[in-house]
C-alpha cells in the first residue's frame, strides 16, 4: 500500500509532519503553505501548494474536510517537481532583474489552443504568492512572468502551470523552435488521418445522398452505416484525441475553453450516429464529424504555422535590438 492510500488518521500519527494535500513527509525548512480555515498547513512541495490553492481559491474547500484519504500523488509528479526545483538554485541562467528584489522571464508553454487558455493560465498565475504579473501571448507560445524573488521561487510558477494542464519551462529559442516543429509534425499526422477517414466515409455515404427513396437497399444501408462507423474509429481515437483531452483538462480547471462545445458537438455526433448504426433506424452522421475533425485541424495547423513565424520574427527582433 502506496502511503497516499493510507487513511488520515493513520498518517497522522507518524512523526514526520506530513504534506497537507498528498499526505507525503515534509522536507525541513519546506516555505511551501496553504491558508485553510484560518490556519497555515504545510505542503511539502510548490506542486501540491498551488493544487491545494487552486481547489480553496475555486470554493472547494469542502473537499479537504469531507476526504477520507490523502490525494493520490501522480507518479510523475516528483520527477516533475525535482525537475522545476533546479531552476530555483540559479534564476540568472533564465531570469534577469525587472526592479530592486524582482525577477522576471519568459517561459514556453505547450497545449496553448484559443484564448481560453491565455486567460486560465494568467488568472492561475495571479493567484500565485509573489508574482507581481503574468501575461501569455497565445500566438508565440511564451509566458511572461515577474516575481519577486524572497515570495516565489520559479518552481512555484513551473508547479503552478503544470497544475492546470499545460507544460512550461524557461524559454529556450531551440527547445521552443523544437516543440513548435513537434507540434506542427504531430499535428500533420493526426489531420492526415482525419482526412483520409473523411474520404473514406464520405464515398460510403455518397449512395444514401444520390439515391432515390426506396431504391437503396436496407440491408446495404446498414452495411454501408457500419463501413463508416469502423472507418470514422481512427478520426475520434486518435485525430480528436486533443480536443477531448484539452475538453477535460479546461473541465477540471472550472473553466470553459474552446476545446470544450468542441468536444461536446463531434462526441454527441458521433455517439448519435452510432445508436442509430446499431438500433438500425435514425440518422448517421458519421462524413459530418470526419470533415469537422479534418477542417479543425488543418485550421490548427495553419494558426501553428502562423505562429511559429510570429515567433521567429519576435526572435529576430530581440536578436536586432541586442
Amino acid at each position: 500500500m502506496k502511503p497516499t492510500d493510507l487513511p488520515l488518521d493513520q498518517l497522522s500519527a507518524g512523526a514526520e509532519p506530513q504534506c497537507f494535500h498528498c499526505g507525503l513527509p515534509v522536507p525541513d525548512g519546506s516555505r511551501w503553505v496553504v491558508p485553510v480555515d484560518g490556519l497555515e498547513r504545510a505542503c511539502c512541495c510548490p506542486g501540491c501548494a498551488a493544487v491545494a490553492r487552486a481547489i480553496i481559491d475555486g470554493g472547494g474547500a469542502d473537499y479537504y474536510s469531507a476526504r477520507t484519504a490523502f490525494a493520490t500523488t501522480p507518479a510523475l509528479a516528483a520527477e516533475d517537481e525535482a525537475r522545476f526545483a533546479l531552476y530555483d538554485s540559479d534564476p540568472q541562467q533564465f531570469a534577469s532583474h525587472a526592479a530592486p528584489g524582482q525577477w522576471e522571464a519568459a517561459f514556453s508553454v505547450e497545449g496553448i489552443r484559443c484564448a481560453a487558455c491565455t486567460w486560465l493560465i494568467e488568472q492561475r498565475l495571479a493567484q500565485v504568492e509573489g508574482v507581481v504579473s503574468a501575461t501569455m501571448n497565445a500566438a508565440t507560445g511564451r509566458l511572461h512572468v515577474v516575481w519577486e524573488e524572497d515570495r516565489c521561487a520559479p518552481s512555484a510558477i513551473l508547479s503552478a502551470v503544470h497544475a492546470i494542464g499545460y507544460r512550461a519551462w524557461p524559454y529556450d529559442p531551440r527547445q521552443h523552435a523544437g516543440q513548435l516543429e513537434r507540434e506542427r509534425k504531430t499535428l500533420f499526422r493526426r489531420a492526415f488521418v482525419a482526412g483520409l477517414s473523411m474520404m473514406q466515409v464520405m464515398m460510403y455515404a455518397l449512395p444514401a445522398y444520390v439515391a432515390d427513396d426506396g431504391t437503396l437497399d436496407a440491408s446495404m444501408a446498414g452495411l454501408l452505416q457500419w463501413a463508416s462507423l469502423f472507418l470514422t474509429l481512427p478520426a475520434i481515437v486518435y485525430s480528436a484525441r486533443p480536443l477531448f483531452s484539452g475538453a477535460l483538462a479546461s473541465l477540471r480547471a472550472r473553466s470553459l475553453g474552446m476545446d470544450v462545445p468542441v468536444a461536446l458537438g463531434i462526441g454527441a455526433a458521433f455517439l448519435g450516429s452510432v445508436v442509430a448504426t446499431v438500433q438500425g433506424s435514425g440518422d448517421v452522421y458519421f462524413d459530418s464529424v470526419t470533415m469537422f475533425v479534418f477542417l479543425l485541424l488543418c485550421s490548427r495547423y495553419l494558426e501553428l504555422g502562423a505562429r511559429r513565424k510570429a515567433a521567429s520574427a519576435l526572435d529576430r527582433l530581440l536578436q536586432g535590438a541586442a
